[in-house]
Order: C-alpha cells, then structure tokens, then sequence
C-alpha cells in the first residue's frame, strides 16, 4: 500500500479546525499540517499541548495567540511567514475565527498579501443543524448574543422576521434566561433545539415548542450545563389569507393529499392557488 507523506508547507497561515469535544474528530491533513508547520499558534497552549501529545505530534514551536495579545501577536507572525515560515493556528475548539480568536490575525494576513489556507473540520452549529431535524434550507449563524437581557431583546427583534433557522451559541449560566427571552420575543409556537456538550460524553440535542424550552431545563440542573447550541425555527411566512382559509387547508391536508387538498381549498375558499400550494408545502415540512 503506497502512503503519502506530507510535504513541507508552504509559506501561510493555515486556519487548522480541531475537535469540539472528541479528540478523533480531527482531520488526517488538519494532523499533517499541524506535524509539518514550523509554528503552531494558539489559543490556549496547555490545550493544544493535550491535542497533539494525544496524536502523537510534537510541536516545532508552540506560542499562545488569544483575544488579549491577538494584535501584536499577529505582527510577529506575518513576519514569520514573510520569512518563509508556515504557520497553523488552532482555538480551543472548533473552528478559528468563527466566534473565536483568529479573525485579526487573518485580516493581519491577509493585508501583508500572504495566503490564509484553511483546513476545514469540526463546527459546533454545524454539527447541531445536522441533527437538529429542523427542516429548512437556509439558516443564519449568529453566535453569542449579548450577555444582558435588554440588550439580547433587541437583537432578537431585528431577527423576528427572519424566515432562517436561527443558530446562536449560549453559555451555561445564561442559557435559561436566553431561553426566556428568546420566548417573550419570538413566541411559544416556534421549535427550538438546545444542543448541549456536542460530541461530548452528555452530549444532549432536545427538541421542543418554544414555550415548554425553559421548563425542560429547569426540570434537571444537568441539562443547564456544558456549552450550548441554540437553534431556533424561522418566522412563519407572510401571508394575506384569512384565518379561515388557513383553517380550512389545514384541516384538508390532515385528510388528503398535498395537491389534493390545495386543489379543494382553492375552490372553496376563492383563495390563490399557487399561494396556498406554497404555504402547504412548508406546513407539510414543518409538521
């Protein structure tokens, strides 16, 4: 069997993603890179240091790129690839730069014309979309909404209308308050999913109606804890139809088939045909 051994690096920044939890959710060439970079950059070196032991990688240079010293560490490092070098920084967990440190150090990059050269892999909102069994073709990642409850209500105002799955991050001692807020802004029809410790041993993905989230955290201390992905359904869509006539095509659709009953909807309630179809199809996803 032919192995392929990796070649030196180029000269770049390589924006290396690592596991979010387990330790083997890691790429083979996100390991390749990581052996092979003359620098590894990180977030917090004592947790990297346990990631490349537990791979068997032993650093060339290991030095700490965190949101404190991201600016002047970011200087020194270009200087670094100018001179030749490669360079693979990693965060914690997950992806750089993606609600973590490494988005100046990019831009810093970038500006001095040297390559960024991402190495994709684990991604926490990611992972709990895929499981999430919310149906829908497009979703908005917003990340961590502000720490105070004033502040996270404004910002769920501006997405009221959005008709995207919603996907914040939420830490553990504010996630039933970012619950209860998420309620009284948004209502209690829309499903929420609380992804909890992904890819960790308690790992937990639960799915429910807005209004039952925070009575199901409350009813087990465990279930606040760890870090956690929130996704939220979007805004139902706009519509002129009366009352009635949702009532009617709802009812039809428990009975008959989709065309079926928009056909039969549509002759009794004088409604819009193609309008109501588009309307059936996203309460049948829904449901």
């Amino acid at each position: 069997m032919h192995i392929e051994h990796p070649q030196k690096l180029e000269p770049a920044l390589y924006v290396v993603a690592t596991p979010i939890g387990n330790l083997r959710d890691i790429t083979l060439r996100a390991l390749d890179v990581l052996a092979e970079a003359d620098v590894v950059a990180a977030e917090d070196t004592r947790n990297t240091s346990h990631l490349l032991k537990h791979h068997g990688i032993h650093a060339k240079q290991l030095i700490a790129v965190h949101q404190h010293n991201e600016r002047g560490a970011a200087e020194k490092l270009v200087a670094v690839i100018q001179g030749g070098q490669s360079v693979a920084f990693v965060s914690d967990a997950g992806t750089p730069a993606v609600s973590d440190p490494g988005a100046l150090l990019v831009q810093a990059v970038l500006a001095a014309g040297q390559r960024v050269i991402p190495v994709p892999g684990a991604s926490a909102a990611v992972a709990a979309l895929s499981a999430s069994g919310l149906n829908a073709p497009h979703f908005l990642f917003y990340g961590f909404m502000p720490n105070k409850s004033a502040a996270r209500r404004t910002v769920l105002q501006g997405l009221i209308n959005h008709p995207y799955t919603l996907v914040f991050y939420e830490a553990p001692h504010r996630i039933v308050e970012c619950v209860a807020d998420l309620h009284a802004v948004l209502g209690g029809e829309r499903r929420i999913v609380l992804a909890r410790e992904v890819t960790k041993l308690f790992e937990t993905i639960h799915g429910c109606a807005l209004s039952e989230a925070e009575a199901w955290l409350q009813s087990d201390a465990n279930q606040q804890r760890g870090e956690f992905v929130v996704l939220v359904s979007g805004a139902p869509p706009a519509t002129g139809l009366s009352a009635q006539t949702l009532s009617t095509l709802t009812l039809l659709l428990a009975e008959l088939p989709l065309k079926q009953a928009v056909q039969l909807a549509t002759k009794i309630t004088g409604a819009n045909r193609s309008e109501l179809y588009q309307l059936a199809l996203e309460m049948k996803n829904e449901s």
